[in-house]
């Protein structure tokens, strides 16, 4: 499913103590939408968390350097959210959330180049990159996290990943300023980049003109192969485990028979192992005892220890 976004891309550390009131001046002046004790369940593709203290959507990249800037000034954290390999313990997130779904420009630069700013959604950057005949994101078709979430977690299937395309990064440091990185200046690994402290917030990509034709048939025959894979129709964060090396989480659960194994509403999946799914009323909880009786069980059945894909934030 996913592989990416900014979903954990924290901007402070959590202080010992901070108020409302420090919360209310933090947002105060933001062009954007502000919503107090927010359900974060809402803003994630597993449909699982607790409240936030408040979630901000700000308006534009000047409207996230205020946030910034305010937070700082204040002590209040800020985490920042992406949508997809994400899970929200139960009792939320304290302090402030970010969601970027407001920062939607996309525009064609010379040399086959697109900007994005980083809350567009990737099907929504695939589906312009098709209309301009543009190739290189095919290998990021079903995924349905945000571009800077992308960016972030080096989001990648077997078709490719992130940091095949970025040229650059635009992100927001710590001191609410505005700073660009060539990719050189990032370092990609598995599933994750090595970024400065900050919010990604856009990102130049290196693309090619190719055949408008052959660039959806590409897309559409690997939606077909995710469809059928993946329980796409399902709540739920994409894969749970990295795979090992030289072989398949997937594979490991499925062997020991764990698949369907359940938690209150919180199943592995069916269609596939390394997936976990919402039934409709999973907590954060049921995930996480399910996530520990998976792993103890391929430990001690395979003698692998499984490494998590999916990040777990919030308070218990």
């Amino acid at each position: 499913m996913k592989r990416g976004s900014q979903h954990v891309t924290t901007t402070a550390s959590v202080p010992a103590r901070f108020t409302q009131a420090d919360v209310r001046a933090a947002v105060a002046g933001v062009r954007g939408s502000v919503s107090f004790q927010a359900p974060l369940r809402e803003y994630t593709s597993f449909k699982i968390g607790g409240p936030a203290d408040v979630v901000v959507e700000p308006a534009d990249i000047e409207d996230v350097c205020l946030v910034v800037r305010q937070a700082r000034a204040r002590k209040v954290p800020l985490f920042v959210l992406g949508g997809t390999n994400l899970l929200i313990r139960d009792g939320g997130i304290r302090g402030i959330v970010v969601s970027l779904v407001r920062l939607r420009t996309i525009k064609e630069e010379s040399g086959a180049v697109l900007y994005s700013d980083g809350g567009v959604g990737m099907p929504t950057l695939i589906a312009y990159a098709i209309r301009h005949s543009l190739a290189g994101l095919e290998w990021a078709a079903g995924i349905p996290g945000t571009v800077a979430g992308c960016v972030v977690m080096n989001a990648g299937t077997k078709l490719g990943e992130m940091k095949d395309s970025v040229k650059a990064v635009r992100m927001v440091n710590m001191k609410g300023q505005i700073v660009d990185l060539d990719a050189a200046q990032v370092t990609f690994e598995y599933r994750k980049a090595l970024l400065p402290r900050g919010i990604v917030v856009g990102v130049w990509l290196q693309l090619k003109q190719g055949v408008r034709s052959e660039i959806e048939k590409v897309v559409k025959d690997y939606l077909h192969y995710r469809r059928d894979t993946q329980p796409l129709a399902m709540p739920s964060a994409g894969c749970v485990f990295k795979n090992p090396p030289n072989d398949s989480a997937g594979r490991l659960i499925e062997a020991t028979g764990l698949k369907g194994a359940r938690v209150g509403d919180a199943e592995v999946s069916l269609k596939h192992a390394n997936f976990m799914v919402n039934r409709g009323q999973a907590r954060a909880a049921d995930v996480i005892a399910l996530i520990k009786q998976v792993r103890s069980t391929i430990r001690r059945r395979a003698g692998v220890r499984l490494e998590l894909e999916l990040k777990i934030v919030g308070a218990t």
